[in-house]
């Protein structure tokens, strides 16, 4: 980085513009590996969450209805919730599915139901083995593909969906258990994910519907959790179909029209990258994840269903959760800055685009964290080995953020209307954010962002420009919290001790040291100019800075 930047922007704070309400929204995060939530690594994780968190984090996982050895590896996880007994009888098993919820909650989060997948006694083995087959080898291919199959008998999926809910409400309240969301399955839109048609995932979702009306009508209830669509996709046609059939479709189980939906969901990614030894350098664009989210909200919309909550229940850079460096290297960026102020750039313009069509859209992190990892793995993850990643600094920022969104303009900001032409890239990085206030204090957040992770790294010279701030006194506390290259960021500092993949105790304590939220300057005393106060500082591509100022009393 240059000492004299040759880039500059411009950045305006008016405290006196209030726009109302600052949804912190970006509270959802999830995981494949469901089991992985109550291992020491994910309790930790969940356990920081609900330590900093400015409300309680909700948090999603896949395979809760599988069947195996309760145990998670990339991609997979089990409860045996359900199994059938030797007559055929369904038997239930809430060891597992407890520890998992018990967890969630016990650190101060909530769950994010998704109900799925299919367990194996309940799986049609028409769909993908011969139900002659001794058990062990019909397992073997129940965990390649009869996960994803529909039931062998609807009522039976509705029986389980029953009594999963009943015994939610039983074990944690019925007050508690109405704040939490319950979806069905994910990505129907996939083979990999579900091997039925559209007809029998919409048959699924009245099935599920009527088995949660059944014991607490209460529940929040929604998908269908599909992948990120684009004009003419096959995702879009299914989330469009979907939402149809639930608006006007005939429903399976009561003969009427339409469905309950009290939510929807769908995904979005900013790219994909799949396993290579030498790839080209490639990045994933923040444009991608706008596009996808203005075509799920135009289906939304064009199916009457604009004033329900939609959550994007996966929205990342990319699609490969469990890959990480030594799969491709372009995905290194996930140690690094990068990975937070993609996020801080993609979660914004998704709030632009939702304000500008009244819509209430909230954005999930689908991260966790990859137990028994190489450290700075490379994956999708808010921590590896214990070390926290300068993403999670990302959300950490988040959380100081006070209630009335202000007035914010950027000389260096991409209107969101750009994001409706075809992606050319952007010639410059963008500077942009959003201001914030409570009552004793202004707090700013902006990012410096450009999707080539490859590009040489340039830096802005910012001058801010802070108006109308109300506090009585005339002296003010500044406080510049910042990820970049040097701050927040354990990743700098592993390289710096010779990159170990599993670092000694002394290493992981020098690492951590590091790894937690950290400021520019030290905190700094400074008058206002008749309720202005203005600020110069650098900030490099892919960084992201938190200003505070705060009342002295």
């Amino acid at each position: 980085m240059s000492e004299k930047p040759d880039l500059k922007a411009h950045v305006k704070v008016d405290a006196s513009a209030w726009q109302g309400q600052l949804h912190h929204n970006w509270n959802y995060i999830g995981t494949d590996e469901c089991n992985y939530i109550c291992e020491p690594e994910g309790e930790a994780l969940l356990a920081e969450f609900g330590r900093f968190a400015e409300k309680p984090y909700y948090v999603r996982a896949h395979h809760l209805f599988c069947t195996g050895n309760r145990r998670s590896f990339l991609k997979w996880g089990s409860t045996n919730v359900y199994i059938e007994d030797a007559d055929g009888s369904p038997v239930y098993d809430f060891t597992t599915f407890d520890k998992i919820f018990d967890t969630i909650l016990g650190t101060g989060c909530k769950p994010f139901v998704e109900l799925g997948f299919m367990p194996f006694h309940l799986a049609d083995t028409s769909c993908y083995a011969d139900s002659r087959l001794d058990e062990g080898a019909l397992y073997n291919l129940y965990r390649r593909a009869g996960w994803a199959c529909p039931p062998k008998d609807y009522n039976r999926w509705r029986q389980l969906v029953s009594t999963v809910v009943q015994h939610l409400v039983e074990r944690y309240g019925a007050d508690e258990v109405k704040t939490w969301y319950f979806e069905l399955w994910n990505e129907p839109d996939l083979a990999f994910y579900w091997k039925g048609s559209i007809e029998d995932f919409c048959k699924l979702y009245d099935y599920t519907v009527a088995g949660i009306e059944d014991v607490f009508p209460d529940a929040r209830i929604g998908g269908p959790a599909t992948t990120g669509p684009m004009p003419g996709s096959k995702s879009a046609e299914y989330l469009d179909v979907f939402l149809n059939h639930c608006r006007n479709g005939r429903n399976y189980v009561t003969g009427e029209t339409g469905t309950r939906l009290d939510f929807v969901t769908f995904h979005t990614k900013g790219g994909g990258f799949s396993f290579s030894v030498s790839p080209a350098k490639g990045h994933p664009t923040v444009h991608s994840m706008v596009q996808q989210a203005a075509c799920g909200l135009d289906i939304i919309e064009k199916n009457g269903y604009a004033g329900l909550e939609i959550v994007l229940s996966e929205a990342d850079p990319d699609g490969w959760a469990a890959g990480g460096m030594y799969d491709n290297i372009n995905l290194v960026f996930r140690n690094t800055p990068y990975y937070a102020s993609f996020v801080a750039s993609g979660f914004h313009h998704i709030q632009q685009l939702a304000d500008a069509r009244g819509l209430d859209v909230r954005p999930m992190s689908w991260a966790f964290v990859f137990p028994g990892e190489r450290c700075f793995e490379g994956t999708r993850a808010f921590q590896t080995r214990g070390i926290d990643k300068p993403i999670l600094n990302l959300f950490r920022m988040y959380a100081l953020m006070g209630d009335t969104k202000i007035g914010f303009v950027s000389s260096a900001a991409v209107d969101i209307n750009e994001f409706s032409e075809p992606y050319q890239g952007h010639k410059q990085p963008e500077v942009n954010g959003f201001a914030a206030m409570s009552s004793r204090s202004i707090d700013i957040l902006v990012y410096c962002h450009h999707d080539n992770i490859w590009a040489d790294k340039s830096e802005y010279s910012l001058s801010m420009e802070i108006t109308n701030i109300p506090f009585n006194n005339d002296k003010v506390k500044v406080l510049h919290y910042r990820i970049d290259d040097e701050h927040s960021n354990a990743y700098t500092v592993w390289k710096s001790v010779g990159s170990p993949d599993y670092p000694a105790p002394g290493q992981i304590e020098k690492l951590k040291a590091r790894a937690d939220l950290e400021m520019l300057c030290p905190p700094d005393e400074m008058e206002l100019d008749g309720g202005k106060l203005s600020l110069c500082f650098n900030l490099p591509v892919h960084g992201v800075s938190l200003i505070r100022v705060q009342a002295i009393e």
